[in-house]
Parts: C-alpha cells; sequence; structure tokens
C-alpha cells in the first residue's frame, strides 16, 4: 500500500496581479488545487467555495472516480448559487484538480487547465488535459505547442465550475508505484516554464520543498503574469502487499499513449501535451486504456415505415435503389451540418467580447461578433453594464471596445475595471 510523504504546498501572487485566486486542499489521501477568476476578488470566492467542498468527507459509495466526481459537482452548484445570488460575485468561476490516493492508485477528477502530473524514472507525464481554447487548437493540428504558449487567447478555458447548474467532470484513474512524485499545479506555473524546465527542476532537487521553491521562482523569473500554486508529493510503500499487482486503468487520456491528433473533433478530445519520452515511460505500466468520456451529440434516425414491393424476376429496378442512396446521402450531409454546426455553437457559448448596445451602453456579448446573412446573429447580449460609452475617456474606449474574444472571467474584469474608471489605454 502506498501513502504520500514529503507534502508541499506553495502559492505566490505572481508578479503581474493584486491578489491571489488561487486555492488548495492538501490532506493526504486527498489533494486539490482551484484556480479562480471572475475578478474584483469573485475569483478567490469561487476558488475557496470550491476547495471548502472538500473539507467534508468524500461519499461513501460509489469508486474513488465517482465519489471525486460527486464532489466537484457539489461544489460546482454552490458557486453557481452564490453567483446568481449576490451581484458582486456575479459571473465567477473556478478551475479544479482533484488527486486522491487509493491504495496504490490515483484517482483524478478534473475541470478547467490547472494540472496534475506524475514525475517517475526522471520523465514528467501529464494526467489531465486542459479545457482551453488554445488546447483545442493544438489538439486539432490548428496551432504548435510553441504557437500556443504564445497565442493571446491563450487564458480562455472552455469549462469551469460556477459557470452552468452542471459541468462535466474528467475523471481517470492510474497506477502509482513507491518512487513516484506528484505535481499538481494551477496554469501560473505551466504558462511560465515548459514542460522540460519542469522535469529539469524535479530531476535535480530531490528535496520537494526546495523543488516547489524553484518552480516558483523561475515562474516569476519568466514574467510571473498570473498566481502560481504547487503542490507536490512522494509515495511511500508502508510494506502491505497491494501494490505487487497492476490494476486495471479506466480512462487514460492520450497524454500517455502515442501521440498524433485526435480523430474526434470537440471538447474533451484526448490531449497530446506530455513528451514523448514521458508518455512511453508511464505508458509502459498501463493496460490498454479507454479513452476519456465525450460529450454525445444525440441524432434523431429517420426510419422508412413499410417495405418497398419486390421486383418480379429478370426486372432491374434502379429508380428507387438510386433514390435510397441520394437519400441517405442528403441524410449524411444534413447530419455533419449538424454536428458540424452544434460544435461551433457550443464553443460560442465559452466566448465573450465587448461592445455597446442600441442606447450607446457598455455590454457584454457571449458568442462572436459576426452577423451572417438574412441577419441572423452568432451573439447575444450577457451583461448591460450601467455605462455609457460616451463616458469613458477616448483614448481608454478603443481598448473598451475592441470586440476582441475573451473568456467570461476577463471580459466581466474587463468592464468593472471600466465602471470603476480603472480602465488601462
Amino acid at each position: 500500500m502506498l501513502r504520500a510523504s514529503d507534502t508541499v504546498w506553495k502559492t505566490d501572487t505572481g508578479r503581474q496581479r493584486r491578489d491571489n485566486e488561487d486555492n488548495a486542499y492538501v490532506r493526504a489521501p486527498l489533494f486539490v488545487v482551484a484556480d479562480g477568476m471572475g475578478g474584483a476578488q469573485a475569483g478567490e470566492v469561487a476558488s475557496k467555495l470550491a476547495v471548502e467542498e472538500f473539507h467534508r468527507d468524500l461519499p461513501q459509495d460509489g469508486t474513488p472516480e465517482e465519489r471525486l466526481a460527486t464532489r466537484v459537482q457539489s461544489a460546482n452548484r454552490r458557486i453557481y448559487e452564490v453567483s446568481h445570488t449576490e451581484h458582486e460575485h456575479a459571473g465567477m468561476g473556478t478551475t479544479l484538480t482533484a488527486v486522491y490516493l487509493d491504495d496504490v492508485d490515483l484517482a483524478v477528477a478534473h475541470v478547467g487547465d490547472s494540472r496534475a502530473y506524475i514525475f517517475r524514472d526522471g520523465a514528467l507525464t501529464r494526467l489531465t488535459q486542459d479545457h482551453s481554447l488554445v488546447e483545442e487548437l493544438v489538439r486539432r493540428g490548428k496551432l504548435t505547442e510553441e504557437q500556443a504558449a504564445e497565442h493571446p487567447q491563450r487564458s480562455i478555458i472552455t469549462r469551469a465550475l460556477g459557470i452552468e447548474l452542471d459541468v462535466e467532470v474528467d475523471t481517470w484513474t492510474y497506477p502509482a508505484r513507491a518512487g513516484d512524485v506528484v505535481l499538481m499545479c494551477s496554469d501560473g506555473l505551466t504558462s511560465m516554464i515548459g514542460e522540460d524546465q519542469i522535469t529539469e527542476i524535479l530531476g535535480t532537487e530531490t528535496n520537494l520543498d526546495r523543488a516547489g521553491e524553484r518552480l516558483i521562482a523561475e515562474a516569476n523569473e519568466a514574467g510571473g503574469r498570473d498566481n502560481i500554486t504547487v503542490v507536490l508529493f512522494r509515495l511511500e510503500d508502508v510494506g502491505s502487499d497491494a501494490g505487487l499487482d497492476e490494476p486495471t486503468v479506466v480512462g487514460l487520456p492520450a497524454a500517455a499513449t502515442e501521440p498524433g491528433p485526435s480523430a474526434q473533433d470537440g471538447v474533451g478530445a484526448p490531449a497530446t501535451g506530455a513528451p514523448p519520452a514521458a508518455r512511453s515511460s508511464l505508458a509502459a505500466t498501463l493496460t490498454a486504456p479507454d479513452p476519456p468520456r465525450q460529450p454525445r451529440v444525440s441524432v434523431p434516425l429517420a426510419r422508412r415505415q413499410g417495405r418497398p414491393n419486390r421486383a418480379a424476376p429478370g426486372t432491374r429496378r434502379r429508380g428507387p435503389r438510386r433514390f435510397a442512396k441520394a437519400l441517405a446521402a442528403l441524410i449524411s450531409v444534413v447530419v455533419v451540418l449538424f454536428l458540424v454546426g452544434g460544435a461551433g455553437y457550443i464553443a460560442s457559448r465559452e466566448l465573450f467580447f465587448v461592445g455597446t448596445n442600441s442606447q450607446g451602453i457598455v455590454t457584454i456579448y457571449r458568442g462572436l461578433p459576426y452577423v451572417l446573412p438574412l441577419g441572423v446573429r452568432t451573439y447575444e447580449s450577457f451583461y448591460v453594464s450601467g455605462l455609457p460609452a460616451a463616458a469613458v475617456p477616448a483614448d481608454r474606449r478603443s481598448a473598451l471596445l475592441d470586440h476582441d474574444l475573451r473568456s467570461q472571467a476577463a471580459a466581466i474584469s474587463l468592464v468593472h475595471a471600466a465602471e470603476l474608471g480603472q480602465l488601462s489605454k
């Protein structure tokens, strides 16, 4: 049986933020990292509410994955209710990554772009996949890892706690072994330094306290654009025979399998962010995994009523057969358009931009800033402020009303800054 030892939890505001909106829960065998968003300290409230849910014992029923997911759903509902009843916390949300050590397995529950890793035999393997716009573009082959690191929309996440009444939680189970080091962190670390640099630090610093300090120091040295939270712990054997048999792995993401773009589009496609060496290292100890659960789109199937009359012997009835083929092709086109359109609509629900309404009031819109033929809009009003655009200083107006795509939290933070007269050029 395994237990966590040498546990380290460190957090830092970073160099460009005034407040720290990260939170964590560190009490073996359960570890949680949450990165809040929302501005005006609402992000700090969201991450705190999320972590507080884990102060209670996990539910008794179900697998470790299911018990973690139940607690994450409870946290999501609590944040959602507070954000819809307290105006000052409107639009707040948080990422959350939770790891539970269950004898010889690591159960993981994950929403957002915080991360969990295993460092084993000198190789770093990512256990989670980011729910972010740029990660989705990387998975589809639209961006390289290098381009994603500098992309202006890298902060836009596509899934978070508190945004909707229900949230989809990714869960997996991984086999662990003595000597593994588990790293959990907010994106304030991984957006500043790469996985090669993290690997080098964990490989040279056997003292986890010093390793945590170096990780934060180098993230700050690289710019420290966001809050930085690091949780580290080492696994050690406490003498049970439970660890002799390798357990079955459930839902292993592609971070520990062969690299390459996913054949399946949409949020939740397998990540490929871990280095090839790290993937092969962990994959060598794992059984063949099932892919992570994906959102499903239900498409109604048309059924033909009755049967066609059979042709007399020796006759040829090509007309109905050709019609059936044409109908099948048409149905295929309609289904493809439905799926593509549905995926695009779902993705656009996580994008926001700032403009003005017909009365000239600064407004946050959800969707894309386009009008299609026949006057079809690809956006809807999300939040109408009390600020007329004419009241914004002219030299700051273009920075506010630029129609750039943003996350919900970023758009709200920008408008609140304008309302308070704190908008920078």
